[in-house]
């Protein structure tokens, strides 16, 4: 077994690796961005070097860096993680030139499955059932075009070089097929250095079920059953599960059969996944291998108690595989939620900032939180906007759903926008619940998981405004403390004057543009609270951690996070984000926006397809703005001339950025 290993990757799967090569007794070496200097994966390890700029090209893209770091501390393995150079053939090969391990599959393997046109050749030899589509190496598109409307539409265009969604888009019609065939190209092309694609038939409601297979340096492979996949946005995971809703033992030894059959064919070595389109009447084809493992491995761990990645190095130090296929069994069922800084409300836009506040649900041998952030930390720009990823298990799929509710209420994050609301949704809707899975389910059910957003309630108002006058007191008291004058009446939070029982503290909060002002009054040793036309008789007590807030004799557990003028109200598993205004502070301020459209996020202009004099109509693309690896179209918001761009092809812009101005049409004589 290694003394040593170099963990090269960041964030929760760094984290996840070192976790069990410190329980194995195996030192690691962390490697690290600028922006990553102070990372939890950094001090999750024995020892850290750095890498080099934030961009992932000058760091954890830099395979030559990487393994100088691990021959420089005396590291004998590499681990890849998953992203970055996890799936890069040249990169595995260069580890075993350099006399280390690769704790992975072989580089030919890699190659194999790498290239989607050449693995679905393989596949077909190897008797794996494959989706009808066009898997060949003429790119022109003139040729592709002709080999969609032979498919059919709808067309699923892939990059064949990677996967997680990126270079993938589905077109519906004929006349849509050029612009996006361009788009795929180039989110291919930025993602993988590779822009070529393959086309597929395009199922209209199908289920993405995956199986774990291991292989060892001595002929055995295995599979640890099945995942199911189905709920996904952008084409990326949101929900996986295992095993699978409604599988009949009959299915999964058909697959689990073909996903052994794919491996083999190709001398694959280590953990791996298979993964199937399955459609309504339970045919499934090959869609490709991920060569490496899988973000949402620890589903399969839970129903099966084993830890991949300790099979990984205990099979990359040349040991056979811990277990036979038949002593290895499903026990109970397993749901994982992934938990990003992201805005659903927004097309799922990453959310870049400090994460100001962040609590999360007490792990226990049901309840697993794998992270890569604290407190504090900053989501960058530059990285995948995960936050963590909820697991959680249960005798039943019932049980297991039950828990995962629970869990997700007990998350608070405060700094950055956050999919916890719509994961939420999702696991209460109708069609989660009863496992009527399919890859369109979030399209499918858009209006119920996109609800408009309901205005504050009494009640969260009157906690907020409740939890700022604990705060005040708080404040007030620690000031008095270190006065040296505790005792002194001015120092005091009450809303008693003299000779007037009408006093009150007023607070005015903002949500959603809506003012609600707040007023309160203290009476003895309760506090009435005025909320428009509701009236509360209030107390509170402080908990660790949270105020118990009581209101006309119910009693709520809150906890009210300051982050600037914004108060985040959480309470029985949801948030409230109020904006706590203060009218002397922004006296004077006034802001047009005007046809001023601002950068959705913070990243790089891709194309600029428009210039100064240009009449646009309302939904016209005017810029490509590429961030995390994903493409967002910026349109006109209304009908215009274009007055100004801002920024060209190439530049890098911040959230909130103007990025082109739209002036209104001139008036028709």
């Amino acid at each position: 077994m290694f003394d040593k290993i170099l963990i090269a990757n960041r964030g929760e799967i760094a984290c996840r690796v070192a976790r069990t090569a410190r329980q194995m007794g195996i030192r690691t070496v962390a490697v690290y961005s600028d922006a990553d200097a102070r990372a939890m994966h950094v001090s999750a390890c024995d020892e850290a070097r750095r890498l080099g700029p934030p961009s992932p090209h000058e760091s954890y893209l830099n395979g030559d860096a990487i393994i100088a770091i691990a021959r420089a501390t005396g590291a004998q393995a590499i681990h890849p993680g998953y992203g970055f150079l996890s799936e890069n053939a040249g990169f595995a090969a260069s580890v075993a030139e350099a006399g280390l391990t690769f704790i992975g599959p072989p580089p030919d393997a890699i190659r194999a499955m790498g290239s989607k046109s050449r693995s679905k050749l393989i596949m077909e030899e190897a008797g794996v059932p494959l989706v009808p589509g066009y898997h060949g190496t003429d790119q022109g598109d003139s040729l592709l075009a002709r080999e969609a409307d032979a498919i059919g539409f709808p067309v699923l265009i892939k990059a064949s070089a990677g996967g997680g969604g990126k270079g993938m888009r589905i077109v519906e019609r004929r006349v849509d097929f050029s612009a996006a065939l361009a788009s795929a190209r180039r989110e291919a092309k930025s993602s993988f250095g590779d822009d070529t694609v393959l086309l597929e038939k395009y199922l209209t409601a199908p289920r993405h079920i995956e199986m774990q297979v291991f292989a060892d340096n001595r002929g055995n492979c295995v599979h640890l059953f099945e995942r199911d996949c189905s709920v996904q946005r952008r084409h990326q995971k949101v929900l996986e599960e295992a095993p699978a809703p409604g599988m009949t033992p009959q299915r999964r030894a058909e697959m689990g059969t073909a996903a052994i059959a794919a491996a083999k064919a190709i001398g694959y070595v280590g953990a791996g996944t298979v993964e199937f389109i399955v459609d309504a009447d339970g045919a499934f084809y090959f869609m490709e291998m991920n060569t490496r493992l899988q973000v949402e491995h620890p589903v399969t761990e839970m129903i099966t108690g084993v830890d991949l990645v300790e099979w990984q190095l205990r099979v990359a130090a040349g040991d056979p595989l811990p277990l036979a296929q038949a002593a290895i069994r499903i026990q109970g069922h397993a749901i994982e939620a992934r938990i990003y800084a992201e805005d659903p409300e927004r097309g799922f836009l990453p959310s870049v900032g400090r994460l100001a506040h962040l609590r999360s649900p007490a792990p226990s041998t049901q309840v697993r939180v794998d992270t890569g952030v604290r407190a504090g930390d900053e989501i960058s720009q530059y990285y995948d906007p995960m936050i963590a990823k909820l697991i959680v298990h249960g005798a039943d799929r019932t049980q297991a759903l039950r828990r995962l509710r629970q869990a997700l209420r007990e998350y608070q994050v405060v700094g950055v926008a956050t999919n916890i609301a719509f994961l939420q949704r999702i696991i209460s809707h109708e069609a989660f619940a009863n496992a009527h899975l399919d890859t369109g389910l979030i399209a499918r059910h858009h209006e119920a998981l996109f609800p408009p957003s309901p205005p504050p309630s009494p009640e969260f108002l009157a906690m907020a405004a409740i939890a700022e006058y604990a705060a005040m007191r708080d404040a007030v008291a620690a000031g008095a403390i270190a006065s040296g004058d505790p005792y002194s009446p001015w120092r005091d939070v009450d809303t008693w004057w003299l000779n007037t029982e009408e006093h009150f503290i007023a607070l005015n909060y903002v949500a959603e543009d809506t003012s609600y002002p707040v007023r309160l009054r203290l009476r003895n040793a309760a506090i009435a609270v005025d909320v428009g036309q509701r009236q509360f008789t209030a107390s509170i007590e402080s908990l660790e951690h949270a105020l118990a807030v009581t209101l006309d004799g119910d009693r709520f557990t809150t906890n009210v996070v300051a982050h600037g003028e914004e108060r985040y109200v959480f309470c029985n598993g949801t948030m409230q984000r109020l904006k706590l205004v203060d009218p002397l502070a922004h006296a004077g301020e006034h802001m047009e926006h005007g046809g001023h459209l601002a950068a959705p996020m913070s990243g790089t202009i891709v194309s600029v397809m428009v210039e100064p004099g240009d009449a646009v109509a309302r939904g016209t693309p005017l810029m490509i703005l590429e961030a995390m690896k994903m493409e967002h179209i910026i349109t006109a918001a209304s009908d215009g001339v274009v007055s100004a761009v801002h920024y060209r092809a190439g530049d890098k812009v911040r959230e909130g950025a103007d990025v082109i101005d739209v002036a209104a049409p001139a008036p028709t004589p």
